[in-house]
């Protein structure tokens, strides 16, 4: 069964509550122990009074047995008592028996013969006493015997004429009578009880007033060998009690006195004391629930200050407590308030970071949001406008390439700081890594977006100092003016970001304005990324071939593959289109690898002169696995290595030259030719011909279409063909389209053309067709 324990809600009801009980624990202790004492003690007492009692009995009851025989042996030894007993004077002898009885003050006296005749016997006894002189053993005179519902004491006198020729015997009852005398013979209100067994051989009172009890029979057998005090539990109440066991004429316990001491009245002396005891108790319950409820108080009382300013804090609003002391209770009261002072700040802190670039202090993203949100509702409500600019730094990812992050770190800041100086009306905020945004609300000038834009162009038109670098960094600009441009913060933000891709698009270090016509070359974009992913997958792209005519042979000596999209609802989309998209979105990779397989096929049914020119974009060259495609699809095509030929441009160098020639080495290892297309129309092209061995030079178009009127391209191509003779490289010219350049570019020197003169790009079931016509057509 379990114990159902209250529970507290106060703090200073649980501690009164704990505080008064312990105190009536320890009180009930110590009551338990008093009374304990107090028993012990009234026990000893009691014991003492009982064991003297005892004595006084034992040495009464001996002196009232040898009285008892010394009148009964005057008897036996009278002349005329002993004639009388041996003439059978039965007169006589009743005489002499009654005057014994008046002397002696015994209620019975009787005369026994040896033949078991009992004169003066009253009814009852004389069958007992007939045989109790010859019973008696050890020369014993006195016994106990039991008659009916009576208990005598026994005392006999032989009668000597001069041999035994009968017996005095004396019967005394032991009767109430009796034990009144004992009990007040005692100095202390005992109760005397004669018992005797009964047929179940326990001990009962012989006046009915004790039952059978195992607690008496146990007290009346350790009786025996020693006097020993039991508590018993009666019908009159407890009490402590002492037995004295009587023998019978056969030496077996016949009878017993038990004197006993009502504990109650043991216990009375130290009544005043156990009053007393309680009154203490009460009294100190009292005190200790006044002093428990003030402790508590004075502990609770705080804490409860201390529950309620934490409850406050939890709902996120500064509190503190009042100290009201030095003690545990006020330095946690001292703790808390410093706990919620940091608290606070750290809330703030973490407010700050949450909202703010842990770079450049600025409002972030999330900031920048909530802002522009709270602006447009404003805006709406009041009639007034919202204008976003979207700023960002170009290239800003060559700065962290070439100079480290640490510079392009402080270059951030140092932007930050300049754009919150050029807009003190607006809130500047930082997106992402190198592109910030300002907030424009209220009521400002129409005109202020656009002067803002160029003050801040203004500002960066000179080199800015950073640790000791002197950098030259533009920014664009994407400008958005709400409700027009968008009525909720993702629709206005996405027109500033359109209106920042023109900006980028027209030459970057400028500012554009959002138009209608940016959203709907930006959802044509979309849909062609779109489109892009399903082209690749369904396969919708094909290849092309133009013919590289070898002069020098008089054949064709090879094929450039060239890209075709067949979409299905636009049809034809030019590679010009759809190339700068796929390498945006990160598909040329993709598309470039089946352009690489698909050329590598068409080519193995080509004659063994003939190769196959790929072009290769600088992302797809850059890629990791670009040498592993290229193996594959040698591998699996069977194509030759020498018979293949990648065309790259010298934009694959600008993400660094070292890695590109360790790539174009191990390509010049497998057997694949390198050529440098579009030759010319860099910045550095002589530095790559002296850092890597080119298969070939292409020769761009640009200078081939002017060849005949323009004296310059005609320097610039002879130039360029005397070079690559110079460095052992072979020499191609795109966009050859009359005989006037063909017969100019054959005295040049050159060694391969291709153009539109000889043929258009053809599909791969025309190459054949090509293969035996173009001759005849040089010709």
């Amino acid at each position: 069964m379990r114990i159902s324990v209250p529970r507290f809600h106060r703090l200073r009801t649980k501690l009164a509550v704990l505080y008064t009980g312990l105190f009536a624990v320890a009180l009930a202790l110590l009551a338990i122990t008093a009374q304990v004492m107090i028993r012990t003690h009234a026990r000893s007492s009691v014991q003492a009074e009982l064991i003297a009692s005892g004595s006084v009995y034992d040495r009464l009851w001996q002196l009232r047995a040898k009285t008892l025989i010394d009148s009964a042996d005057v008897l036996a030894r009278d002349f005329g008592f002993r004639a009388a007993v041996a003439s059978g004077d039965r007169p006589t002898i009743e005489s002499a028996l009654a005057s014994l009885r008046t002397r002696a003050g015994v209620r019975y006296a009787m005369v026994v013969d040896l033949d078991g005749g009992v004169i003066g016997a009253a009814a009852g006894l004389g069958p007992i006493v007939a045989t109790l002189p010859m019973a008696l053993q050890d020369n014993r005179r006195d016994a106990v015997i039991a008659s009916r519902d009576h208990l005598f004491r026994i005392v006999v006198s032989p009668i000597l004429a001069p041999t035994e020729i009968g017996w005095v015997v004396f019967a005394v009852p032991l009767d109430t009578a009796e034990m009144s005398g004992l009990e007040k013979l005692s100095a202390i209100p005992l109760k005397a009880t004669m018992l005797r067994r009964d047929a179940g051989d326990h001990w009962i009172a012989i006046d009915g007033t004790i039952a059978a009890d195992p607690a008496i029979d146990t007290l009346v057998q350790a009786s025996r060998e020693t006097r020993q005090l039991a508590t018993l539990s009666l019908a009159d109440g407890a009490a402590f009690a002492l037995a004295k066991p009587l023998r019978g004429p056969g030496g077996r316990d016949q009878a017993a006195l038990l004197i006993r001491y009502p504990m109650q009245a043991a216990l009375t002396p130290f009544l005043p004391l156990r009053i007393g005891l309680a009154l203490a108790g009460l009294i100190g319950i009292v005190l200790v629930v006044i002093a428990s409820r003030r402790l508590a108080g004075d502990i609770a009382g705080p804490i409860m200050a201390l529950d309620i300013a934490a409850r406050t804090l939890e709902a996120g609003e500064r509190t503190e407590v009042a100290v009201t002391g030095h003690d545990e209770i006020g330095r946690l009261a001292e703790s808390f308030n410093r706990m919620s002072a940091g608290i606070v700040e750290r809330e703030h802190r973490i407010s700050h970071i949450a909202f703010h670039d842990s770079l450049t202090g600025l409002p972030n993203r999330s900031y920048f949001r909530q802002s522009l949100d709270q602006s447009i509702v404003r805006a709406m409500r009041a009639g007034e406008a919202v204008a976003i600019l979207c700023l960002d730094l170009d290239g800003f990812k060559a700065i962290n390439d070439t100079l480290g992050h640490p510079v392009g770190d402080a270059l951030l800041r140092k932007m930050g700081e300049m754009l919150d100086a050029l807009a003190p009306d607006g809130m500047v905020a930082r997106l992402s890594g190198d592109e910030f945004a300002i907030i424009l609300s209220g009521t400002f000038d129409p005109d202020r977006p656009r002067a803002l834009a160029q003050s801040i162009l203004n500002a960066t038109q000179q080199p800015v100092a950073v640790d000791g670098h002197q950098i030259a960094s533009s920014i664009s600009i994407g400008i958005a003016i709400g409700p027009g441009d968008g009525a909720d913060p993702d629709q206005l933000l996405k027109s500033a970001d359109l209106a920042l891709y023109r900006a980028k698009h027209d030459g970057r270090g400028a500012f554009r304005f959002f138009e209608a016509s940016l959203d709907e070359a930006a959802r044509k974009r979309r849909q062609m990324e779109v489109d892009l992913r399903d082209a690749l997958q369904n396969g919708e792209f094909r290849l092309n071939f133009q013919p590289i005519f070898d002069l020098k042979a008089d054949r064709i000596g090879g094929f450039e593959a060239l890209l075709r999209w067949a979409h299905p609802v636009r049809g034809e989309v030019g590679p010009a289109e759809f190339i700068p998209v796929a390498e945006e979105i990160g598909l040329i990779t993709a598309i470039g690898e089946w352009v690489m397989h698909e050329a590598c096929r068409h080519a193995t049914s080509w004659p063994d002169h003939v190769r196959i020119a790929v072009n290769v974009s600088p992302l797809q060259f850059r890629h990791p696995g670009f040498q592993a495609v290229i193996l594959q699809a040698l591998s699996r095509s069977g194509l030759a290595p020498n018979r293949l030929e990648v065309e790259i441009t010298e934009s694959v160098f600008l993400a660094g030259e070292t890695p590109v020639l360790a790539l174009l080495h191990r390509l010049r290892e497998m057997g694949v030719r390198v050529a440098l297309d579009d030759f010319g129309t860099g910045y550095s092209s002589l530095s790559y011909l002296r850092s890597f061995p080119f298969d070939k030079i292409k020769i761009d178009r640009s200078f081939v279409i002017g060849l005949a009127a323009n004296d310059s391209s005609a320097a610039i191509v002879r130039a360029i063909v005397d070079l690559a003779r110079a460095l052992d490289m072979e020499t191609t010219a795109e966009g050859v389209e009359d005989r006037d350049q063909l017969a100019q570019l054959r005295d040049q020197g050159c060694g391969n053309i291709q153009g539109y003169f000889f043929s258009r790009p053809v599909e791969g079931t025309g190459v054949d067709a090509l293969l035996k016509t173009v001759f005849a057509q040089a010709a």
